[in-house]
């Protein structure tokens, strides 16, 4: 019987889950074992899940947990340098050269566990099969006018904190902008604007009256340089990190002659060789929005890492969504999606004791 264990989540700011309580019940009906660690901070409560057909389980008890389980979860696992055992479904941030990356796959070497990178669920064709980006897109824009407005106001970017829903979210921003610029709004690029992440952003953009230049592939396949980045106040990067992924903010952007104001690094690879935006080297924080890397006249970088969690039941919902026709296929890990995954990790793995 194949056993799904959905641990707690134990980053701070981290209340989304990739599984709801319908999920649950349906892989319980199935004939599937579910087991749902309790949460502080879990979006949906655990009695939910309870009712659905879960066993329940302490926060964080994961390590202990049958050796067979397939423990579940999004973000990172606490940095304790322990072998892993298991098999775990993850988003791993691990296969370009991130050093956070290289620590978690010797951890899975020495443990002889298994990673199944979220990022890397992909069909046939290579396309995702379930992402966050749609929201994340959404949340990266809206904190990138948020440090906008801020900057218009002669300051910087506030804290962020979770909001219960989109409409209120769009409600504070509208405020904010208004309060700062009237009616005034920047101009946006959007790079990666026919992808789920473009999408989210140039969705919010346009709810605000933010005027967007949309990019896909056919504007960045000249391999750059970009000097319409720079004639734009705002520019949402939406492209993930890869192996020949174009430059479009150079090192030398802040002091050349530039509208640029505030970057919203929404894919967010500072730590990958192959980053677009080369301007800064760390993400930044829900306390922290923004990074200022130029003060005459400002630049500010917002890159935050775990960006849908600022609307973590809408984005909890549309992720679960889509993975879950995949969840259903557990018993088949050696084949299709999860089979491309298992592969993926075979491939970037370090051997044993290295």
């Amino acid at each position: 019987m194949t056993h799904l264990w959905v641990r707690a989540e134990q980053r701070p700011n981290e209340d989304r889950v990739g599984i709801t309580p319908r999920g649950v019940a349906e892989l319980v009906a199935q004939g599937m074992r579910v087991t749902v660690e309790e949460s502080r901070s879990r979006v949906i409560g655990i009695g939910a899940y309870r009712d659905a057909g879960a066993e329940i389980a302490p926060e964080g008890s994961w390590p202990q947990a049958p050796r067979e389980a397939l423990i579940f979860g999004l973000k990172e696992l606490p940095e304790d340098g322990t072998p892993l055992v298991h098999r775990h479904i993850m988003f791993g941030h691990a296969y370009k050269g991130q050093p956070a990356g290289q620590v978690l796959l010797r951890r899975f070497a020495a443990g002889g566990g298994a990673l199944y990178d979220l990022e890397y669920l992909v069909d046939v064709e290579g396309r995702r099969v379930a992402a966050f980006g749609y929201w994340a897109g959404y949340a990266g824009a809206a904190v990138s006018l948020f440090a906008w407005a801020a900057q218009r106001a002669g300051g910087i970017c506030a804290p962020v904190s979770v909001w219960p829903n989109s409409p209120e979210m769009e409600a504070d921003l509208r405020a904010a902008l208004d309060a700062a610029a009237g009616a005034a709004r920047p101009r946006a690029l959007v790079i990666g604007a026919l992808g789920r992440v473009g999408s989210g952003a140039s969705d919010l953009c346009e709810k605000m009256g933010v005027r967007v230049t949309q990019w896909d592939m056919a504007e960045t396949a000249h391999g750059g340089p970009f000097p319409e980045v720079l004639e734009h106040e705002l520019f949402l990067n939406c492209i993930l990190a890869r192996p020949g992924t174009p430059v479009f903010v150079p090192a030398s952007a802040p002091g050349d002659a530039r509208r640029l104001s505030v970057i919203g690094d929404i894919a967010c690879d500072p730590d990958s060789d192959f980053s677009p935006v080369k301007v800064y080297d760390r993400a930044t924080s829900w306390e922290a929005p923004v990074l200022r890397v130029h003060e005459d006249p400002p630049l500010d970088v917002m890159a935050i890492d775990n960006l849908p969690s600022l609307l973590p039941l809408e984005s909890s919902e549309d992720f679960a969504g889509q993975l879950l026709p995949w969840l259903t296929r557990l018993e088949a890990l050696e084949d299709g999606v999860w089979g491309r995954a298992r592969e993926t990790f075979e491939q970037h793995k370090p051997e044993a004791g290295t």
